[in-house]
């Protein structure tokens, strides 16, 4: 099940690393805010664009409720237009379907195109382990792979490589894979574009497989949709004989009409365009055109056991925009390598951990990975409130609990290193149930307020390790009142002016005259 890669260190750590990096910063920060005011100049022409973000939410909630029934009516329809549907439980089980299907058609490359799922399931290691070469046909993802690298952003993979990175390892790397980089290759942007296009035409031309992810599936009439900017994804999906498609079971969606809303919401929060410059839809095989034989493989792999969670399933909603990556300061200053998934930022934060039912180190750091300052939810199309699951699921890392995990109810126990905190917690909840105990707490911690230190030892450590210990006052609110509205009074319990005063009668109505 596991959707983090091998290996990869708790948050803190890899953080730790990446922040130090100046030219990585520098990369994110000039990228982040190109995309993100962008986009905030394409929202700002829709006057209905909150309507379309509550639509977009609603509709996604519906589908998630009724899932089962979305879900059999796309099978039906995929295998009416002579699909064939598979269902995958885990990752393990989705990388067999598709060695199988590879291997079925005696080929030993394939071509990919919108792979976060198979990212997600390690499928390219599960193919390179049965001899089957598969070729990223996105230039980012590309790029990413001829660099032996993983992505770290969303919509931009290779967000963190600059220009002369970039013509690096096209000039030592493309040769290994196929058609080899111009000797004389520059940085310029339109010439490592040329030379990603010349290489890559091979692959399209030659390849009987392709392999691709999808961004929605009409459940009404069995039809997948990508949408990407480059043209590749159109390559990829009609040139190759055999097409197979791995998509989360949640990018359903119940109608054509329903699908007008996100091909509205998702250009305009991922590139910033009014609409993707390539749309590209199919359903099922036809005679004489695109692939004779297409596979659907629906994947879980932590879906369902996410979508039993009433506060965590939200983020089931996602449309992979990456549009609260774009906002958020501590994506911008760690990178997308350090949530150690390929689902980084805010939603990798609330998303990985659910779907690796909080198994590792990383899954339990990642919740933390967060300032809760709101921003990502403010610009979400589908309305997430990620800083409530990152609250929810903090209380899961440090109390444990009920959870689904592979379709079976059991208790999680906290995680490991949070000892304290629990106990502070009880702590505090005792004393907040307990006035005198409070009351005596403030006064003490006031009349000792001189002797508070700057940093705070042992677990507190972190903490004051990057802000300060807020000072104390001399005396508490309810003290303050006391000694400056007497003892007799209450914070609230101002006397008010008595009924004639205030201008109304006994019955409250207004005086005879009306108000001036």
């Amino acid at each position: 099940m596991s959707v983090t890669y091998v290996g990869m260190p708790p948050f803190p750590e890899a953080a730790d690393a990446s922040t130090r990096d100046e030219r990585l910063r520098g990369n994110l920060r000039h990228a982040t805010h190109t995309i993100r005011d962008k986009r905030a100049t394409a929202v700002a022409e829709l006057a209905d664009w909150p309507e379309l973000r509550t639509a977009g939410a609603e509709i996604k909630d519906r589908t998630l409720r009724h899932l089962d029934h979305y879900l059999e009516q796309l099978e039906a329809a995929v295998t009416r237009a002579g699909g064939t549907v598979h269902w995958a439980a885990d990752a393990a089980e989705a990388n067999r379907i598709v060695t199988r299907l590879v291997e079925a058609t005696g080929e030993s490359e394939v071509v990919k195109v919108k792979s976060m799922a198979t990212q997600e399931i390690g499928l390219n290691e599960a193919l390179a382990e049965a001899g089957i070469s598969a070729y990223e046909t996105d230039l980012a993802e590309l790029i990413v792979q001829l660099g032996d690298d993983h992505p770290s952003h969303i919509l931009v993979p290779a967000i963190h490589r600059n220009r002369e990175e970039i013509r690096e390892i096209f000039r030592t790397r493309m040769g290994r894979w196929g058609r080899a980089a111009p000797e004389n290759l520059s940085d310029r942007p339109a010439d490592l574009a040329e030379a990603a296009r010349l290489h890559l035409r091979e692959k399209f031309l030659n390849a009987k497989v392709g392999v691709s992810g999808a961004n929605f599936m009409v459940a009404e009439s069995g039809t997948l949709v990508v949408v990407e900017s480059e043209g590749n994804g159109r390559m990829c999906l009609t040139l190759p004989e055999t097409l197979i498609s791995v998509v989360g079971i949640e990018k359903v969606v119940p109608t054509w009409r329903d699908l007008e809303v996100f091909l509205q919401l998702l250009p305009r929060s991922s590139t910033a365009e009014r609409m993707n410059p390539y749309t590209s839809t199919w359903t099922g095989t036809t005679e004489s055109d695109g692939p004779r034989d297409f596979h659907l493989v629906l994947l879980d792999n932590g879906r369902t056991d996410t979508l039993a969670d009433r506060v965590g399933r939200q983020a089931l909603r996602c449309i992979r925009c990456s549009a609260c990556l774009n906002v958020c300061p501590v994506y911008e200053r760690a990178g997308g390598h350090a949530y150690g998934s390929p689902y980084p930022g805010p939603i990798g934060a609330i998303l990985t951990p659910q779907l690796d039912a909080m198994e590792t180190g990383l899954d339990a750091s990642l919740p933390y990975a967060s300032s809760l300052c709101g921003a990502c939810y403010e610009v979400c199309p589908v309305a997430i409130d990620i800083p409530e699951v990152l609250v929810h699921l903090r209380e899961r890392v440090v109390q444990g609990g009920p959870v689904t995990v592979r379709g079976q109810r059991t208790t999680v126990r906290p995680a490991k290193g949070h000892a304290a905190e629990r106990a502070a917690m009880r702590a505090a909840s005792w004393t907040f149930d307990h006035p005198r105990a409070l009351r005596a707490g403030e006064r003490l911690a006031s009349r000792a307020r001189r002797l508070v230190p700057r940093t705070l030892p042992g677990p507190g450590k972190g903490w004051t390790d990057s802000r300060d210990i807020p000072s104390l006052p001399p005396e508490s609110f309810r003290d303050w009142w006391r000694r400056t509205r007497g003892p007799g009074t209450r914070p609230g319990a101002e006397t008010r002016p008595a009924a004639r005063e205030s201008g109304t009668g006994e019955s409250g109505a207004a005086p005879e005259g009306g108000r001036e």
